[in-house]
């Protein structure tokens, strides 16, 4: 199985230059819900997740990155057969 990891953190940081506080002001969210997303405790809503490419001004791939180790066990079980 592929698990994603959110770059909240990354994204902002780099296309805003922005803390996730300051992120969270922008999006109007509480400060722990964004930082609950970047800690991946939780993930953001379909709503949240739209939210925040308009204000990243990001795709929701850039978003995300797939865990390499599971993309690495999904590739030998593919070609294995």
């Amino acid at each position: 199985m592929i698990t994603l990891k959110i770059k909240i953190k990354e994204i902002a940081r780099k296309k805003k230059g922005w803390s996730l506080y300051r992120l969270a002001k922008e999006l109007g969210l509480p400060q722990q819900t964004v930082y609950s997303w970047a800690n991946g405790r939780t993930q953001p809503s379909y709503d949240n997740m739209d939210k925040l490419c308009r204000v990243l001004e990001c795709s929701i791939g850039e978003l995300f990155e797939a865990d390499m180790l599971d993309e690495k066990k999904l590739d030998i079980a593919v070609n294995s057969d």
